[in-house]
């Protein structure tokens, strides 16, 4: 199966020279490598040319964030599966091969992502993605390794290949055929949860997403916008609410967006209380964004919405602070 890895770049030279290496060390004689630039004002670009002339360049013309950077890296490549990587992941000897096997072995499957671990702790899950993602009846995501703020350990427990809700977009394998016959990436949402937009739609096609348990990578996390940057919470908030609203089908929408606005002010509300002025105002900066793009995500929720079933659980929130359920294995 040919396959491109896709490394989306914006300003990030330090980064390419700590992790390209690795890249291409575990991975040159099993794809083509590429570096899509968003419109970089460093000289990261010149930098790979120089040094890894190997690298394929793909030079974007203006920096569109995580969604439109992919999807117009990935028009002109006719490789048969892609792998879009965040510039901050530490592959590891032998990653690639179990999920090139795993798409070859499994002609249903659309898209997958290795197991994901922190590398400032690497013993643990990390936050983005850990060993695969769901999201409960409110829309909340949740993965397994990681609920809320709580990545456990990696004793082996998810060395598996599972059927998942959602791959993360830190390192997001997908078929090229059913890319394009999903749509591509939804460019609205500009950066943050446009990969479970897309996995939910891949579903509505008929295929899979899995977790690929038998490889494994590294992500430094937080290298283009930190866990708490009040930007992060902007995009966080407002993307699940379009999330929501494009994709769940049927009038119950409303009353889960009802509900999740509600809970989305008391997150505000304790930001405030914590003294964090400017997530509270994220956060409603996030709304106000949200309403003004209902009618354009509208729009689009007549071809979308489906009547896929999306939730693994009915409240994460209830489980994690109620019933004190830190890890996935207590859920169920």
């Amino acid at each position: 199966m040919k396959t491109a890895i896709v490394i989306l770049n914006w300003n990030g030279k330090e980064l390419l020279e700590r992790f390209l290496p690795a890249v291409i060390a575990h991975s040159e004689k099993l794809a083509t490598i590429y570096i899509a630039d968003n419109a970089s004002t460093d000289d990261s670009v010149s930098f790979v040319k120089q040094s890894f002339p190997q690298i394929q360049i793909i030079q974007n013309t203006t920096n569109g964030g995580y969604a439109k950077g992919y999807n117009d890296a990935l028009q002109g490549l006719d490789e048969d599966l892609f792998i879009l990587m965040n510039s901050d992941i530490e592959t590891t000897s032998g990653w690639l091969q179990p999920i090139i096997a795993a798409f070859d072995c499994d002609k249903k499957m659309g898209a997958a992502q290795p197991k994901i671990k922190d590398l400032k702790k690497k013993t643990h899950f990390e936050y983005a993605g850990a060993a695969g993602g769901y999201l409960d009846a409110l829309g909340y995501p949740f993965c397994r390794g990681r609920i809320f703020e709580t990545c456990e350990e990696d004793t082996g427990q998810y060395d598996d290949i599972k059927t998942i809700f959602w791959a993360s977009g830190a390192c997001l394998a997908v078929r090229k055929e059913v890319f394009q016959q999903a749509g591509a990436l939804d460019e609205l949402f500009f950066a943050h949860q446009e990969e479970i937009d897309l996995c939910w739609r891949v579903q509505n096609l008929g295929y899979s997403v899995k977790s690929i348990g038998t490889s494994s990578v590294y992500h430094l996390g937080g290298a283009t916008l930190e866990q708490m940057n009040p930007q992060k919470t902007f995009l966080n908030f407002r993307n699940n609410l379009m999330l929501l609203l494009k994709n769940i089908s049927g009038a119950k929408v409303y009353l889960i967006l009802f509900t999740r606005l509600c809970l989305d002010g008391v997150a505000a509300l304790k930001f405030l209380a914590e003294g964090k002025p400017k997530h509270f105002l994220a956060i409603l900066r996030a709304h106000f964004n949200f309403y003004k793009l209902i009618p354009k995500i509208l729009e689009t929720r007549k071809q979308t919405a489906g009547t896929k079933k999306y939730a693994a659980i009915n409240s994460i929130v209830t489980q994690y602070f109620v019933r004190n359920k830190k890890y996935y294995s207590d859920l169920f």
